[in-house]
Order: C-alpha cells, then structure tokens, then sequence
C-alpha cells in the first residue's frame, strides 16, 4: 500500500512544472533514480535544462546541493576534499569537498580525465569516500545527477565502462516539442528569468512527503516471479545478441528490478508490471551494453538493440 509516494511525486512534478518544461518523460525517470537509491547520466545538447532541473529538484526536496564543473585539470582531492594542518590546533583537520552534499551535480562529467572520475566510484557505490586511509561516510540520500555533451568529443574524456557501470540510468534529454518551446518563450517573454530562481516561489517536501519514506515504499515492494524471469531473460538476451560485443552483468538484472519497482510507484501502484519494466529498459541497459565495430559501422545504436530484444522475449501474461 502506498501511503507517500503518490502524494510526494505529485507535489515535485508540480513545483519542477513551474520551471521546467516539455520535459516529463525526463523528470520521471530522474525520479526513479532517486527513489531507487541509485546515480543518473544525463545526456543532452546544451540548453535542455540538464542543469536548472537538477538545481530545481534539490530545492523541492529540501535537500542540501553541490555542483562540480568537471575539467582536465580537475584533482581528486577537488572533488572529495583534503586534510589540511591548523598551526593553532597543531592537528590536522578535514576541509570537506562538495561531495559531502545530497545532490551532487557532476556537470560534463566527462571533462576530467579517469584518475578524477575515479574518485566518484567509491561515493557511488557504497556512500562513503576515503581520504588520506581514512573513511567518511555520506548523506544517506547522497545522490550523483552528472551530465554530459553528446556532441563535443574535442577535450572530453570517456567514461571507464565501471564508471558507467555505477549509473543506474542514462537518460537522453532530446529538444521539447514544438508546443512545449512556445511555452517556454512565453514564460521568459512575461519576465521568467532562470538566472533569478530565488524569485519563484517553491513549497519544499514536508517531513512526511520526504524521499526516506517514498524509499522505504519502494523496498517493500515486491515482483511476481513471472516478471523476475521477464527481467532476467531480457538482460541474458543481450549477452548473445549477434550486434553485441557484450553485454549486461547481473548488476542490470538488479538495476532493472529496483527501476520497475520505483516506476510503479511513481505511477501509483504497489506492484511492477511488465510494461515498467519494458517503459525503463532502454535508460537501464543502454550504458551497458558494447556494440560490435562492424554494427556500429552499419548506423546501429543501443536503443535500437534494446528494442529488438524487447521484442523477441515473451511478455508474461
């Protein structure tokens, strides 16, 4: 039974709705990201609102906000921090980095070289992050939103297949519809300004609406069998895929089991369904997923994989 988690969405999709626009597919998935427990790739030319619905989303939840502008020259210790000596202590002490944050936005992530990138890994898959042999642990609702260029390869640096591996999602944020771009003009057009965020008026989440209770919502969820082996035969399908060079591990099984649950409740069921896990697929699989030099060559991409292979297996009934 959900008791919070409609209620919750509801009321972010509402308050992101005043700002952000044309883009609902996008804010849902970043959703399940969040409620999932797990970090988001965002893909998307400049100028798609990558950045301000990140911004915006921490806001609505009331939760504390970090951005790192990733670049070549970008050190480790920038992101996670370092210890430096007080002459007046004669101690050492800990200058915290913007990882010790709720929302850490990785903006163009793929900027820095790995041996910085690396420095998210640890945070990401288990929240603490170590420093100087030492352990510290993360906020409980630490969650990494990067982002990323698709169209400048100039400068960039891409991202280790483990790296990717850490992101429960990649979701492509594509141009808004024709009626949704009109809207926007208007709004800047009767004085909307994103650089003036502090002049729209936002009702945060309150203590009973928090994302800890959605979570614990989702967890106690749980999936039919028949749609546990829907999930399985379709992350096995894509290891012998004749376009594949390899494909998904078990940790997409996970992934995509944690994602259809989290999917359902946003859509205000207690239970997941084979069309949420067909709906969430794609942004699961597509970062995990390596395509044959020749299939590339040929114009195949991940998505058109993950569509083929969502054909081919049964749909329980």
């Amino acid at each position: 039974m959900l008791t919070h988690t409609p209620t919750t969405v509801a009321h972010i999709t509402g308050e992101l709705g005043k700002v952000i626009v044309g883009q609902d597919a996008v804010i849902e998935q970043i959703l399940v990201a969040v409620l999932a427990e797990g970090h988001a790739l965002l893909e998307g030319v400049p100028g798609t609102a990558k950045t301000l619905t990140v911004k915006m989303l921490a806001r609505i939840v009331g939760a504390n906000f970090s951005r790192i502008q990733f670049t070549p020259d970008l050190m480790p210790s920038d992101i996670t921090g370092t210890n430096v000596f007080n002459v007046q202590s004669s101690q050492f002490a800990l200058r915290q980095g913007p990882i010790f944050t709720d929302i850490l936005l990785a903006d163009e992530i793929n900027r820095t070289p790995p041996k910085t990138q690396a420095a998210l890994l640890e945070a990401m898959e288990e929240r603490q992050t170590t420093i100087d042999g030492e352990r510290y642990g993360l906020s409980p609702i630490f969650t990494v939103l990067a982002t990323e260029n698709p169209i400048e390869y100039e400068g960039t640096y891409p991202l280790p297949e483990a790296q990717l591996d850490r992101f429960l999602l990649k979701i492509l944020i594509d141009y808004p519809q024709a009626e949704a771009e009109l809207e926007i003009v208007s709004r800047w057009d009767a004085g909307f300004n994103a650089r003036q965020l502090e002049q729209v008026e936002i009702a945060p989440l309150t203590e009973e609406m928090s994302i800890q209770n959605c979570r614990a919502e989702v967890k106690a969820m749980r999936m039919e069998a028949g749609v546990q082996k829907y999930i399985v035969e379709i992350v096995r399908k894509s290891r012998t895929h004749p376009t594949i060079l390899y494909g998904a591990s078990p940790r997409a099984s996970v992934a995509l089991l944690l994602c259809s649950k989290a999917l359902a409740a946003i859509r205000g069921r207690d239970f997941p369904t084979p069309d949420d896990v067909r709906d969430i697929a794609p942004p699961v699989l597509r970062h995990r997923l390596a395509l044959r030099a020749e299939a590339e060559l040929d114009g195949a991409t991940t998505d058109a994989v993950i569509s083929d292979i969502l054909k081919t297996v049964e749909v329980p009934r």
